[in-house]
């Protein structure tokens, strides 16, 4: 069972009103310079390590190698 019953009908106004507070937010991001390019990241993620024909090589974050792609 998915929990239980409720104890009362909710009107669709209140339903409505209690929904409309979610709300989507834009993704926060980092702008940093990498290889003379302007790169939008965000913070806190491991970022993909290409060479100079664009094949990816391992994840890097905070200057040292995490993963293998």
């Amino acid at each position: 069972m998915a929990g239980n019953p409720p104890k009362r009908k909710v009107s669709r106004s209140n339903t409505r009103s209690r929904r409309a507070q979610w709300k989507a937010e834009a993704p926060t991001l980092v702008k940093t310079v990498e290889n003379g390019k302007v790169v939008y990241s965000r913070p806190h993620q491991a970022k993909v390590v290409t060479d100079s024909q664009g094949t990816e090589l391992f994840l890097e974050y905070k200057g040292r190698k995490v993963a293998d792609v």
